[in-house]
């Protein structure tokens, strides 16, 4: 809700929906299709691009670099049952190249910081460091309409 208990804009929704969540969930896929996911702490640029730190090796980093569309979830797990709201997204990830990484780690590390982590440097995401950042820039968002109807989503124009 917004302002005196009126219904919050759809893309003041999703703001807020994913400005107060610590975790997205990911949803990848190998290249024979098998799903996968993970929930990974995050932070965005204006809800238009997603960073996250993950290890190569694990399964969703294997699965971006054969199948790069994936899916993000994003929701307040503990809000009581029928309250909840979350924003879904279709996306295309990657890991970060060496052109942007500076801008990336700035976003990434801004977000760790105001949540109790540290400033992250490009050596913590380095190939000796065991780390990479990634990064998902969505084509899309939705949100449940909430009109009654089960799994009712509606697209959300961010501009």
């Amino acid at each position: 809700m917004g302002a005196a208990g009126t219904p919050r804009a759809p893309a003041e929704t999703v703001r807020g929906v994913i400005g107060t969540s610590l975790y997205m969930v990911l949803a990848t896929a190998d290249e024979s299709g098998r799903p996968w996911s993970s929930p990974v702490y995050f932070a965005h640029l204006d809800c238009r691009e997603f960073f996250w730190v993950s290890s190569p090796e694990a399964a969703h980093s294997r699965n971006i670099l054969v199948r790069p569309e994936v899916g993000i979830a994003v929701f307040d797990s503990s809000a009581p049952i029928g309250t909840g709201q979350g924003v879904y997204m279709s996306a295309v990830a990657a890991p970060v190249d060496r052109a942007d990484l500076e801008r990336a780690i700035e976003v990434f590390s801004r977000r760790s910081m105001l949540h109790g982590g540290h400033a992250w440097t490009a050596d913590d995401v380095d190939a000796a460091s065991g780390t990479a950042l990634y990064r998902a820039v969505p084509d899309a968002h939705w949100i449940l309409a909430k009109d009654g109807r089960p799994d009712h989503r509606v697209r959300v124009d961010l501009t």
